[in-house]
């Protein structure tokens, strides 16, 4: 059984240049009954207007994976990193003993849209750090590609969690199944378009959780794209 929290149950903050939906207690939204799933802290939905950002600014002891949809979003940080991180691009920085960062929107006429991930790192205390790569549209076509985990497996992103971040594309018949572990649980995260989870039908911004020692199936997509993320139960 699916629990399902739709897109218009989460916090809304709308600064003028950013509009910000939180799937969980964040910043001015709190929800006591929101606070994360396992070790999944912040998932943020976030759209930038074009010449603003978020200026610099402190985290620790966090691991933030960063995934643009569309638009561009500049990254510069106090380890001497500086990037633009565009679709299809997965970034993660660890923030450990502390690191400062700021991002923008790099693209000049356009709304930069992005999702902002925070996981509860399983180790407090370790050095801060950098990682990016890309994940082509044909990576992820009609199937769930692995883009963050603890290992790095299958050339995904290294991430300080037992977790197991997955991102597909479903249109039409396209289909995919992912196992559940005894002792895990899935968070599915519909980040535009619709699909169909377990005969759930999902809209963008919709969510469903899904326990463990399952069957996950995401079906009859129409332009989706979609976020599952692998939990500690």
């Amino acid at each position: 059984m699916l629990q399902v929290r739709r897109a218009n149950e989460r916090g809304h903050a709308a600064h003028g240049w950013l509009d910000s939906r939180h799937s969980f207690s964040f910043a001015d939204y709190y929800d006591p009954a929101q606070m994360g799933i396992g070790p999944l802290r912040v998932l943020n939905d976030d759209r930038i207007e074009p010449g603003s950002g978020f200026g610099t600014h402190p985290h620790r002891d966090m691991e933030i994976v960063s995934y643009v949809l569309d638009g561009a979003l500049a990254h510069r940080d106090s380890m001497g990193n500086g990037s633009v991180i565009r679709p299809g691009d997965v970034q993660r920085m660890s923030a450990g003993t502390g690191v400062l960062h700021s991002e923008h929107n790099a693209a000049e006429n356009e709304t930069t849209h992005f999702l902002q991930i925070w996981f509860l790192p399983r180790h407090r205390g370790s050095a801060p750090g950098y990682e990016q790569k890309y994940f082509a549209p044909a990576d992820k076509r009609g199937r769930l590609r692995l883009v963050a985990s603890a290992d790095g497996a299958d050339g995904s992103v290294t991430v300080d969690q037992d977790v197991r971040l997955h991102a597909g594309l479903f249109d039409g018949a396209e289909r995919a199944q992912l196992s559940i572990g005894a002792q895990r649980q899935a968070y599915v995260f519909v980040a535009r378009g619709a699909v169909v989870a377990n005969g759930e039908a999902l809209a963008a911004g919709d969510a469903a959780l899904v326990p463990g020692a399952a069957t996950l199936t995401l079906e009859r997509g129409d332009a989706a794209e979609v976020l599952v993320f692998d939990l500690p139960a």
